[in-house]
């Protein structure tokens, strides 16, 4: 399972014209699901977000954690981070998990981290949605979990 995080000072989601999900500072994570991950793979990736100190302390030093800061979480779907570019001009998506799998690892992936951060906002699963951001640094850390 892999994870693009970008540290956001606002962020929302909108399809079709209608917000679906909001935060200020916090996190944006773009959430993508492989063929051979697992519920535990994404229970692995959600702690390490929801430690990892890439939030400013009084110092001026990446030594706070979302959950340190308060922050939110804006989790989005984007099976195109497995996007294949070896060959060819047009991206393949064989490394992405099949939809049915996606959905059912993202939803339990949503569902933990509300029982786990007071606040989680989303966009909706397979749908057109247009990001809007501002990356606040800007930080951008790429993530991925897998079972070895």
């Amino acid at each position: 399972m892999m994870a693009l995080l970008q540290r956001v000072s606002e962020a929302r989601v909108v399809i079709a014209g209608d917000t679906v999900g909001q935060i200020g500072a916090g996190l944006l994570v773009l959430l993508c699901a492989e063929p051979a991950d697992t519920e535990a793979i994404g229970q692995k990736l959600l702690a390490k977000i929801l430690k990892l100190r890439i939030f400013l302390d009084q110092q001026g030093k990446m030594n706070r954690s979302v959950q340190d800061v308060g922050g939110g979480l804006l989790i989005v779907s984007q099976f195109t981070l497995a996007a294949d570019t070896q060959s060819g001009n047009r991206p393949g998506f064989t490394n992405a998990a099949a939809p049915a799998l996606g959905q059912a690892l993202y939803d339990r992936f949503v569902q933990a981290a509300r029982a786990q951060h007071p606040v989680v906002q989303t966009g909706r699963f397979g749908a057109h949605m247009q990001v809007h951001l501002v990356n606040d640094g800007p930080v951008t850390i790429p993530l991925r979990m897998t079972a070895f």
